[in-house]
């Protein structure tokens, strides 16, 4: 053995034993917003630093009102407003850090002309705003032995994570170093990479299945959020008991074989040129995917009350989805309570124009498009 070697060998023995002295910590993230897009980003970097995870529940009125009620100190939109009753659940739960990140731009798989990948302001300063709520009366945190962690998270700038993740982590772990964080952010974004990459995978194997039996599918075009039961009210779900596959714009395949079929790219810059919102972006993207492939023959759009980050997008995405006759559906101003009746009428109504009208849509868009590619029939 080499001296060059023998430190190497004794970090990595040092940063073994750490990793196994930390296996006791726990650390609590409340499941909320942009969570539901980054979460494996997460798992894969406390994992490397040696620390478990601890997720809340999904979001439910029962949730809210026992763990988060008249802790919110300002007026939101309910998935803001719903992380009260995520971080009092897990108040309840045997952690001992509190991560409750501050997201202030994401991860995104679109190139070209998109000018940032912010998130909204109201999302990413909900964690401050809803911690106030526990302390107002007193430090809830500070009482139940749990250290609150909250750093700036600008996933859009990837070189500068390891700076804010380590400085937001290290009052809460000691030993920790900035080397031991730069290694656990690859192996989150490692992580991360290979969770959307499967997902993305199962979407091209669902359109393959639509494909060789002709049968038609929904797109959702929403926030990441949407896919938690109670902010998205399992609406996508309603549709699957129909037998209609359900695909969500943010895991659609983008082989380059199949965007050249269709004629588009990763690029937004014809349709949106205000790219500075990553999920706005991602969502007119999906309205061009919807647009184009044939078996996508309904778009359902998703959107939750006093959405301001939604308004500008409504009239375009629609005005995308429907110049190829695709069908558009909105399910708009969602709020706290589900409003189970009238979801069922609507899906009812919309499954029967589905119907109707997908097998002329398909013939119709299929007419536009050369020969199905050989790797859309496998």
């Amino acid at each position: 053995m080499s001296f060059l070697t023998l430190p190497k060998l004794l970090g990595k023995l040092r940063s073994s034993q750490k990793g196994q002295a930390r296996r006791s910590i726990k650390v609590g993230i409340p499941k909320f917003l942009n969570i539901w897009g980054t979460a494996p980003f997460w798992v894969g970097f406390f994992d490397s630093l040696g620390m478990k995870v601890v997720f809340s529940s999904d979001t439910s009125e029962e949730q809210y009102r026992t763990y988060g009620k008249g802790r919110i100190t300002m007026d939101s939109c309910f998935p803001v407003k719903a992380l009260a009753g995520h971080i009092g659940e897990l108040l309840h739960k045997d952690i001992d850090i509190l991560f409750v990140p501050m997201i202030y731009s994401l991860p995104s798989f679109l190139r070209g002309h998109v000018m940032d990948t912010l998130c909204c302001t109201r999302v990413m300063m909900a964690p401050e705003n809803i911690k106030a709520g526990f302390l107002k009366e007193k430090d809830e945190f500070k009482e139940r032995g749990i250290k609150y962690v909250s750093p700036f998270v600008p996933f859009g700038e990837p070189e500068l994570l390891p700076k804010y993740l380590f400085e937001g982590l290290k009052p809460a772990v000691e030993d920790l170093t900035y080397e031991e964080v730069v290694e656990a952010v690859k192996e989150g974004f490692a992580s991360l990479e290979e969770f959307d990459k499967s997902m993305r995978e199962k979407s091209l194997e669902i359109l393959r299945w639509c494909v060789k039996n002709n049968r038609p599918a929904l797109l959702v075009l929403a926030r990441p959020y949407h896919m938690d039961p109670g902010i998205g009210h399992e609406i996508d779900a309603e549709f699957q008991l129909y037998g209609y596959p359900v695909l969500w714009y943010n895991y659609l395949p983008i082989d380059k074989w199949l965007l050249d079929w269709l004629g588009i790219s990763l690029d937004i810059s014809d349709v949106w040129t205000s790219s500075y919102s990553s999920n706005t972006n991602e969502i007119i993207w999906g309205a061009k995917f919807a647009s184009r492939f044939p078996w996508i023959t309904g778009v359902i759009r998703l959107s939750s009350y006093e959405c301001g980050m939604d308004q500008p997008t409504f009239t375009p995405a629609q005005r995308i989805v429907e110049s190829s006759g695709t069908l558009f559906f909105k399910f708009g101003e969602l709020d706290e309570t589900k409003p189970a009746g009238s979801v069922k009428i609507r899906v009812e109504t919309i499954v029967y124009y589905l119907e109707k009208y997908s097998q002329d849509i398909i013939k119709r868009k299929l007419s536009r498009l050369g020969e199905v590619p050989k790797e859309l029939t496998l």
